[in-house]
């Protein structure tokens, strides 16, 4: 293992640290303003609300995601910035599907599209970036 390795995967690890805080906090600013002007956030399939607390941990967990995928392509693959970054727009994509799908009201569905783009805009440049 060469410095430029160790260097990486810290280069990797932090951006992905510091991303994944960044998206947790806009999400659920993001997510607190929606509330305050009327959106509920009710799935109906299930009957619950999803709490604002619930925001930034599914946005937490599915940003970690993303640093494990990124470490992975640094690992095995000869250009990881261009291979993460169609796999990371594609799982986004993938991500919009859901919120249409529950049967929310249409506020409630496009503000959680919006949420997810809003991770996606944070997360992806700033793992891209730490791939080059």
């Amino acid at each position: 293992m060469n410095d430029t390795t160790v260097s990486g995967r810290t280069r990797l690890a932090v951006t992905g640290s510091v991303a994944t805080l960044a998206a947790m906090a806009a999400t659920t600013l993001a997510a607190a303003l929606a509330r305050a002007v009327g959106v509920d956030f009710e799935v109906p399939d299930g009957g619950e609300t999803i709490p604002l607390p619930g925001v930034a941990v599914v946005t937490g967990f599915f940003s970690v995601v993303g640093i494990v995928i990124a470490a992975a392509l640094r690992r095995w693959s000869a250009r990881p910035a261009e291979r993460f970054g169609w796999t990371a727009v594609s799982l986004t994509a993938l991500s919009l599907l859901p919120p249409l799908l529950v049967g929310a009201n249409t506020a409630t569905a496009a503000t959680l599209i919006g949420l997810h783009l809003i991770a996606a805009a944070v997360m992806i440049p700033a793992l891209v970036r730490s791939l080059c």
